[in-house]
């Protein structure tokens, strides 16, 4: 809606076909900081009575990169847990499987014998950490780099965009 037209949409009417994305977020902010500089607060939204000049486009450019800044805070909000469940969950599954080996073997000496049949379920069980720690570890690391794409490629939509409406407001309102 924002390219298809020569003018600027009025944010009101991008919400319902956005979809959710946070580039609204970002129109609506630059949006209030032009209709601020453009005294335009007073009449009906997205009607101007007559174009004036923009005071101040780097503002507007500003107001942008903050929101666009909040929404990347508010997208990576849960990135910091899936970081560390997928660094420290092998290290977990390690801890078990280091301390089922040596109940093993300290059930070895209860035994009083060397054999394979003495050890193994000892060993088994403490297998089973590790790879309940690789179950934890492998979808967590996975998630954290399919989250981080995505949130750097909306992050430079976002950039591009700051920068795109900027350019249109300076060429509808410079005089």
């Amino acid at each position: 809606m924002f390219r298809s037209g020569r003018g600027l949409p009025d944010p009101n009417t991008l919400r319902a076909g956005a979809g959710g994305t946070p580039l609204v977020v970002v129109y609506q902010a630059g949006y209030r900081e032009l209709e601020a500089q453009l005294g335009r607060t007073n009449n009906r939204p997205g009607v101007a009575a007559a174009p004036t000049k923009v005071r101040n486009a780097n503002a507007v450019g500003v107001e942008m990169q903050v929101a666009a800044g909040e929404e990347v805070r508010r997208l990576e909000k849960w990135m910091p847990w899936l970081a560390t469940t997928g660094s420290v969950s092998p290290f977990i599954g390690l801890f078990g499987t280091v301390w089922g080996v040596m109940d093993a073997f300290s059930g070895l000496g209860d035994a009083g014998s060397a054999s394979l049949r003495a050890v193994a379920p000892g060993i088994a069980e403490a297998l089973i950490t590790t790879a309940a720690g690789l179950f934890a570890a492998i979808p967590a690391v996975i998630a954290y780099n399919y989250y981080v794409g995505n949130i750097r490629s909306v992050a430079a939509r976002m950039d591009s965009f700051a920068s795109e409406f900027v350019a249109k407001i300076e060429t509808l309102y410079s005089a």
